[in-house]
C-alpha cells in the first residue's frame, strides 16, 4: 500500500473485534493457508465463520476503502512471499442444506464435502466436486470443472454480493460462465498479479441435481479418488493445474512432450506424475514457483508458438516481478 492509502491495521483490527465481534490478527503468515504452502504474512487476517460474517467483513473493508483478498481453501492460488496488502479474509462459511432435488451451499463449503453429502441424499450430478480442491465459492468463480463435467452444468443461481453492498440471487445464465472463467474473475494487471478487492463476491450457490441410487453415486465417486490417486501428486503442496488448457490439447500433455517432466527450480518442480501440476517437494518458496511456471510459457512459446493462460492465480505483493535471483523476498 502506499502511505496515501495505508492503514493502520492495529486500528482497524481492533475495529472489526469491536464492531463484528470477528477476531483478527497481524502478520499473520499464509503459507499454512494454501494448498502450495507458499506466502508471506497478510496485514490483517481474519476468519468468516458464517455467511454473516462474511458480508460483515466485505462491508466494513469497503466501507473504509481498504483492499481486501478472499481466501477459501486456498487451492490454485500462489501468493508472493512478501505477502498480501490489507485484509485477508478466509472463508469458512461452510452451511449447506438439502431442498428436493438441490443442494444449497454456503460459499465456504469444500466441493469435496458438497460431493459427498450429494451422494449421501441420493443426488448426482456434483461427483466431479470430489477432485475440485476449493471451496463452492471459488468453483463458481472460477467455473471449476473436472471428469468431463463442471460448474455451468449444474449451478442454478448463485448469491452475490454485489458493489453497491446488496445481496442478490443471480439466475446460472446471468453469471458468465465461461472455460475456467465467470463474470467474477478480475483480469491480472501488467504485473500478472490478480488484483485486490473484487466488486462482486459469491457468498452461496444452489446446484440442481438429479435423484439416483446412493451406492451408484458413491462408485463413481470411488472410481474419481482412485484416478486421482493414479494421475495426480496427492500429499505434496501444489495448486492444481498451472495452465488452462489450450483449445483442443491438454497443457500437460504438452508440458509432458517437451520432456519437461522434473525441471526444477529452487524448491520447485514439475511433477513426475502429472505435466500441468507444480509441486513443492523441497520447501520452495512463491518466487521459485512462478519463475518455473513463465520458463514452462517460455518454452511453450518457442517450441509451439502458443502462449499457455495460467489457471492459477498470483496474489498479493508481486511489485518488481521479475526479482533478482537472490532476493530474499
Amino acid at each position: 500500500m502506499t502511505a496515501a492509502t495505508a492503514f493502520d491495521a492495529l486500528a482497524f483490527g481492533t475495529e472489526i473485534q469491536r464492531r463484528l465481534g470477528v477476531k483478527t490478527s497481524r502478520d499473520e503468515p499464509l503459507a499454512r493457508f494454501t494448498t502450495m504452502r507458499v506466502g508471506g504474512p497478510a496485514d490483517l487476517f481474519a476468519i468468516a465463520h458464517n455467511a454473516f460474517e462474511l458480508r460483515g467483513l466485505l462491508r466494513f473493508a469497503r466501507g473504509r476503502d481498504v483492499p481486501y483478498t478472499l481466501l477459501g481453501r486456498g487451492s490454485n492460488v500462489v501468493i508472493s512471499d512478501r505477502g498480501i496488502r490489507g485484509l485477508v479474509i478466509q472463508d469458512r462459511a461452510e452451511g449447506a442444506r438439502i431442498e428436493g432435488s438441490r443442494l444449497i451451499a454456503e460459499a465456504g463449503l469444500p466441493m469435496a464435502r458438497a460431493a459427498t453429502e450429494a451422494q449421501g441424499a441420493g443426488l448426482s450430478g456434483l461427483e466431479f466436486g470430489l477432485a475440485i480442491p476449493g471451496t463452492v465459492g471459488g468453483a463458481v468463480w472460477a467455473n471449476a470443472g473436472a471428469h468431463g463435467s463442471d460448474i455451468a452444468r449444474i449451478v442454478e443461481s448463485a448469491t452475490v454480493l454485489l458493489s453497491d453492498g446488496t445481496e442478490a440471487s443471480l439466475r446460472a445464465t446471468e453469471l458468465g460462465l465461461a472455460y475456467r472463467d465467470s463474470r467474477f474473475k478480475l483480469d491480472p494487471g501488467p504485473d500478472g498479479v490478480t488484483p485486490p478487492s473484487p466488486p462482486e463476491v459469491v457468498t452461496g450457490a444452489t446446484f440442481a441435481l438429479a435423484p439416483d441410487d446412493p451406492a451408484a453415486i458413491r462408485e463413481r465417486l470411488d472410481d474419481i479418488r482412485r484416478w486421482r490417486r493414479d494421475h495426480q501428486p496427492l500429499g505434496i503442496p501444489s495448486a492444481g493445474s498451472v495452465f488452462r488448457n489450450p483449445p483442443g490439447d491438454s497443457a500437460g500433455r504438452l508440458v509432458d512432450a517437451a520432456g519437461l517432466k522434473g525441471l526444477r527450480v529452487g524448491g520447485a518442480s514439475v511433477s513426475e506424475k502429472h505435466a500441468n501440476f507444480i509441486v513443492n517437494d523441497q520447501r520452495g518458496t512463491a518466487a521459485d514457483v512462478r519463475r518455473l511456471a513463465e520458463r514452462l510459457r517460455s518454452e511453450m512459446l518457442a517450441r509451439h508458438g502458443l502462449e499457455l493462460s495460467f489457471e492459477i492465480e498470483f496474489l498479493g505483493d508481486w511489485g518488481g516481478w521479475p526479482w533478482p535471483a537472490e532476493d530474499p523476498a
